[in-house]
């Protein structure tokens, strides 16, 4: 069922170069670094907090989407259907996880390994009934001379079988990020940031010992003169079990001359909590992911949180979710004009004013039917409400263009010229004045 080979059939196939892959050691953080004794554990990164906050926001964000089998109808536009062959899977990938578990374990897988594996199980009609996600550090990919790629399985990663195997690529799913030396392989994130992930997770572990000897440093004891080295090993004995631990800040009582001299900064001085944050905020820039949505930075107004999150979700989500919905469509077959996707109205839901007057303005642009407006408020749908509605006064530019042409404008009638001025009448109309302004001099 799963196209098993052979154990000797793996002579013939070669490792794609991967540089260090599959491995817990996430290679040199810089050159030279390995022989200097530093290195990036990639278990050891996951457990700081920003990693793991940035690793866990994104996931969840995704898998909290439903997904949903789409269509193009005859009109081109995406429909929801229901099919027998592709919804049962979609609707619960296997018998241990539901939908939002398995989507969560394939986005974890991805960004904290650089890829994810789905394993193909399929019934006796060769359908697809389940996907089961696979422990990354247990598949190895694998090429033939020919170009053909196989999956290496380990007896651990995959229940009822008693020695490793090798699949064709057609029973996995391979689901990869960042492949910079090969296209089967995928780097994690944490390529990047496992250096400030362990440098911040080291400054956690120094003050956890730091704050649990309550905040009271280490020194040196000081003697006048010189003293034996039994003595000195038995004041050392002394101070440590007696003054330092839960027994810190004990008085100790010394003699002979005895100094104490601190020689360990204090928690101010180092400035624990400023190198914190930068390695978070490293972190947070290897992620994508804005400082504020894991705790740190300050909280954006809310007057532009739709905005916020319009760019969230283009600068990280939006490439994994259609990675992935590619990803499945070519590995259930999907046919060409249906394929997977994640519902993304809830994820860029925006606030109830704003939506309102979202529908509204669509409403009376006849872009949203009455009932369309009414679903994005889960309200059942009203009768006469399918199809859009305009105002009446409102004109197709085809009609105005056709009542112009069967009524054309009437041109406005010319204003006659003014007849030219007669030397004459004007000679007689100034003496007429002029007799008759005398005429009213001559009365007064």
């Amino acid at each position: 069922m799963l196209g098993l080979f052979r154990r000797k059939t793996d002579k013939a196939l070669s490792q794609p170069s991967n540089r260090g892959g599959w491995l817990p050691i996430v290679r040199e953080s810089y050159a030279g670094a390995w022989q200097q004794n530093v290195t990036v554990n990639r278990d050891t990164a996951l457990t700081y907090f920003a990693v793991f906050s940035c690793m866990t926001l994104i996931a969840r964000d995704i898998a909290k989407l439903r997904v949903r089998l789409v269509q193009k109808d005859q009109n081109g536009i995406w429909t929801e259907i229901e099919s027998p062959a592709f919804s049962p899977v979609l609707r619960k990938p296997n018998t241990i996880q539901n939908r939002i578990q398995f989507w969560e374990s394939w986005f974890l897988s991805k960004l904290s390994n650089g890829n994810t594996y789905a394993l193909k199980v399929r019934d006796n009609r060769n359908v697809v009934v389940q996907l089961q996600i696979l422990d990354p550090q247990r598949v190895q990919p694998l090429v033939s001379p020919e170009g053909a790629v196989f999956y290496r399985l380990s007896t651990d990663n995959v229940a009822g079988i008693e020695e490793d195997i090798t699949v064709p690529a057609s029973d996995i799913i391979h689901d990869r990020m960042n492949c910079l030396f090969h296209p089967l392989v995928g780097l994690s994130p944490i390529t990047a940031a496992g250096l400030a992930a362990m440098q911040g997770s080291a400054i956690q572990n120094d003050s956890t010992t730091f704050f649990a000897n309550r905040a009271v440093p280490g020194g040196i004891l000081a003697a006048p003169g010189e003293i034996a080295d039994d003595t000195a090993s038995r004041l050392k004995q002394y101070w440590e079990s007696n003054f330092t631990g839960n027994n810190a800040g004990k008085i100790a009582v010394v003699g002979d001359g005895l100094k104490f001299e601190p020689m360990r900064v204090v928690a101010t001085d180092a400035q624990l909590v400023e190198q914190l944050q930068w390695t978070a905020e490293v972190v947070c820039s290897v992620f994508h992911v804005p400082r504020y949505k894991i705790g740190i930075g300050e909280m954006p107004t809310y007057n532009n949180i739709q905005s916020l999150n319009i760019e969230y979700y283009s600068q990280i989500l939006q490439g994994l979710m259609e990675e992935a919905e590619l990803c499945v469509d070519e590995g259930l077959a999907t046919p060409a004009g249906m394929g997977m996707e994640f519902v993304r109205d809830d994820l860029l839901q925006m606030d109830s004013l704003s939506q309102i007057e979202f529908v509204e303005k669509a409403l009376g642009a006849g872009v949203m039917a009455p009932n369309e407006g009414r679903k994005r408020f889960d309200l059942k749908p009203v009768k006469g409400g399918e199809t859009p509605y305009l105002q009446q006064q409102n004109y197709s530019l085809a009609a105005l263009d056709e009542r112009d042409r069967q009524s054309p404008l009437i041109a406005p009638t010319p204003v006659p010229a003014l007849p030219a001025p007669d030397p004459e009448a004007e000679d007689k109309s100034a003496a007429l004045l002029e007799k008759h302004m005398r005429g009213l001099l001559n009365a007064h």
